[in-house]
């Protein structure tokens, strides 16, 4: 009686511990899916899409790009796609490719590309 007793109490305490596992690893993703949704609305800089700049604004196009933009790691976009590093470096935007205003690039639906002029 006393090995039924304990093995139902080891049972129990094994499902407590995995569901508290469970719990905090769904906390974890909810924080994550959180800062995903957040991401959005720092997604603001420009994009070259149909071979033409366009302006993004918490990630929706706001319409074409009317001025050159200085992005805050001192990279200047031009309304052509050509940009021109902080260093002097040139270098011209491929479809699909976006930068965002701290200078960072981005494939649309990849992800980040890394930082220009560093």
């Amino acid at each position: 009686m006393k090995k039924i007793m304990l093995s139902v109490i080891a049972v129990m305490c094994l499902a407590g511990f995995s569901s508290l596992s469970f719990a905090e690893d769904m906390g974890k993703m909810k924080g994550d899916m959180k800062g995903m949704k957040d991401m959005k609305g720092d997604m603001s800089g420009v994009m070259m899409k149909d071979g033409k700049m366009m302006m993004m604004k918490d990630g929706k196009m706001m319409g074409p790009m009317e001025n050159e933009m200085t992005m805050s790691n001192g990279t200047k976009t031009m309304m052509d796609g050509k940009m021109m590093m902080k260093d002097g470096k040139e270098m011209r935007m491929k479809e699909g490719q976006m930068m965002m205003k701290d200078g960072k690039m981005m494939e649309s639906d990849k992800g980040m590309m890394g930082e220009m002029g560093k």
